[in-house]
C-alpha cells in the first residue's frame, strides 16, 4: 500500500511538471497588473507620502502600539553596564561573557567589569583557519563543485557564532579582563581584516588542493597548513597585538581598595570566575524551529571553531516549554544566552518589540502574513543576533506578557543599550537559549538522551 503511494505521488509529480510551461509577461499580463493598481484618493496620498519620503518603517509605525508597552519587569536578573561590539559580528561571544560578568562583578567586589574580547577573538579566528584548512585537507580529493568545498571557501572564517564556540576557545585558552588586552581599530571593526584572512586562506586551500590532486601525502599538506596558519597569526598578531601568556590586574573594590591578581595565566582566570559545571553537560541550548519535530536534539555537523571542539547541538522545543524553563531562570538570577531575528518589528530608537509595531499591510495595501514556520522556509526570518536575556515581566496569574534583553550596542541604543520585546514577539522571533538543564521539564530532560539528529553545514536554518 505505501509503494502504491508513492509511485502515484511520483506520477502526479511528472505529470504536474511535464504541464508545466513559464509564463511570460506579454501585454495581455501586464495589463492586468495595471489594471489592479486603482489610483484613487487614499492610494494617491499613500503614493505621494512614499515618493516624497524613503523611511517606510517609519512611515508604517503603528500609533496604537505607542506608550502602551513600557520597561518594567516584576522579575530581572541583577545585570548592569552594557557592553558594545562595535562593527563586529561576535554578538555571540560578547552575549556569552556577558551572562558571566555579574558574577565577576559580585566575587571581586566591583561596580564594573567587562572581559577582553579581542583575546578570544584573536583564537577564535586562528582556530576557525585551523579547522578550515584541515576540512580542506579531508575533502581534497573531491570535486571543486561539491556542495561542501563550495560551502568551505565560500567563508573559510568569519566573526559568526553560537555559544559552544565560547566554551570551546574559553576552554582551551581561558579568558582575560578587557584591561589586559584592549580592543583594537580590527576587533571594533572586523571586515578588511577578515577578507585579507579569508583571501590568504583561500590561496593555501587551493594550493593545497593542487597539491593533493599531483599526488602529496597528508603529511605535506600539514606542512603547507602551517605555513598558511602562519600567515593568519601574523595578520592577527598585526592587527589584533598578541594574547599575553600571564598577566597583572589591577582594580578597585567596592570600598575603593586597590587589589592585584598577579602573574594569572588566562586559564586560571577563567577557573577563577566560572561557575561550577557551566559545561555543555549541564548548560542545554534549546530552540523554537517549528520546521521540525519538537522534543529533538539536532546536531550541525563541523559547525564548531577548533578541531577537537564541541558541534552546535540544541534541543527543539515549543515556545510554551521555553518560556516556562526561562521564567524560571530568571526567577533564580541567572540570565542566559538568547538570540532571535531583531530586525524584526523592532523600534530601535525606543527599544521595543512587537509583532503589530510596524503595520506595513495597511500601509501598502499588502498582506505579508506568514507564520514562523513558512517566514524560515523561505529565508524571511532567521536567528541574526545574540542577546544576554535578563528580565521577564507577568499577568496576574503569572503570564509573562513581555521580556527583556541586555544587548551589546552600547548604552545609547534602544532603551539605555536594553530591548523589552512582548511576549508575541517571542513566539515569532525568538529562537535560541543556552540554559541550565535542571530548568526544564522532564520531557525535556529525557528527550536529551536520544541520538542527535545530523544536519549539514548548509542547512536552511544555519
Amino acid at each position: 500500500m505505501k509503494k502504491k503511494m508513492l509511485t502515484m505521488a511520483a506520477a502526479a509529480a511528472v505529470a504536474f511538471s511535464a504541464g508545466l510551461q513559464a509564463q511570460s509577461l506579454g501585454p495581455e499580463e501586464l495589463g492586468r497588473l495595471q489594471e489592479s493598481f486603482v489610483l484613487d484618493a487614499p492610494s494617491r496620498a499613500i503614493q505621494n507620502v512614499l515618493t516624497g519620503d524613503a523611511n517606510i518603517r517609519g512611515l508604517a509605525l503603528n500609533r496604537e502600539k505607542q506608550g502602551k508597552i513600557d520597561h518594567y519587569f516584576k522579575y530581572r536578573v541583577d545585570v548592569k553596564g552594557i557592553t558594545d561590539q562595535k562593527q563586529s559580528g561576535r554578538c555571540w561571544m560578547f552575549t556569552s561573557m556577558n551572562v558571566l560578568r555579574p558574577g565577576v562583578m559580585e566575587k571581586y567586589r566591583i561596580d564594573h567589569f567587562d572581559f577582553s574580547h579581542n583575546y578570544l577573538y584573536f583564537y577564535d579566528i586562528l582556530e576557525k583557519a585551523n579547522l578550515f584548512l584541515e576540512n580542506v585537507i579531508r575533502t581534497a580529493k573531491r570535486d571543486i563543485g561539491d556542495r561542501e568545498v563550495m560551502t568551505l571557501f565560500g567563508s573559510p572564517v568569519n566573526d559568526g557564532g553560537v555559544w559552544n564556540l565560547y566554551f570551546n576557545l574559553a576552554a582551551k585558552y581561558g579568558v582575560v579582563p578587557a584591561e589586559v588586552m584592549p580592543e583594537t581599530a580590527h576587533s571594533d571593526n572586523t571586515a578588511q581584516m577578515i577578507g585579507l584572512v579569508n583571501e590568504s586562506l583561500r590561496r593555501t586551500g587551493m594550493q593545497m588542493r593542487h597539491s593533493a590532486e599531483a599526488g602529496a601525502k597528508v603529511d605535506a599538506l600539514r606542512q603547507r597548513k602551517m605555513e598558511g596558519l602562519e600567515d593568519v597569526y601574523r595578520i592577527l598578531a598585526l592587527c589584533l597585538g598578541e594574547p599575553p601568556a600571564k598577566f597583572t590586574w589591577r582594580y578597585k573594590d567596592a570600598d575603593g581598595n586597590i587589589r592585584e591578581l598577579k602573574d594569572c595565566t588566562p586559564l586560571q582566570f577563567h577557573a577563577e570566575i566560572t561557575p561550577e559545571g557551566y559545561t555543555p553537560d549541564n548548560y542545554i541550548m534549546i530552540m523554537n524551529d517549528p520546521t521540525r519535530p519538537y522534543y529533538k536534539v539536532y546536531e550541525i555537523q563541523n559547525y564548531r571553531n577548533s578541531y577537537e571542539g564541541v558541534n552546535w547541538v540544541y534541543l527543539n522545543l515549543p515556545n510554551d516549554a521555553i518560556k516556562k524553563a526561562a521564567l524560571a531562570s530568571i526567577k533564580n538570577n541567572e540570565a542566559m544566552y538568547a538570540s532571535c531575528d531583531v530586525g524584526k518589528q523592532f523600534d530601535s530608537k525606543k527599544g521595543i518589540s512587537d509583532p503589530g509595531l510596524y503595520d506595513y499591510s495597511s500601509l501598502l495595501g499588502v498582506d505579508l502574513d506568514m507564520d514562523k514556520a513558512d517566514r524560515i522556509w523561505s529565508r524571511q526570518s532567521g536567528s541574526s543576533h545574540a542577546m544576554t536575556l535578563v528580565g521577564c515581566d507577568v499577568d496576574q496569574d503569572g503570564n509573562p506578557v513581555k521580556w527583556e534583553f541586555e544587548n551589546s550596542w552600547g548604552p545609547s541604543a534602544g532603551n539605555n543599550g536594553y530591548i523589552t520585546f512582548t511576549d508575541e514577539w517571542f513566539d515569532e522571533y525568538m529562537f535560541r537559549l543556552v540554559i541550565r538543564k535542571a530548568y526544564l521539564e522532564q520531557e525535556a530532560v529525557d528527550a536529551l538522551d536520544s541520538k542527535p539528529v545530523q544536519l549539514p553545514m548548509w542547512d536552511f536554518m544555519f
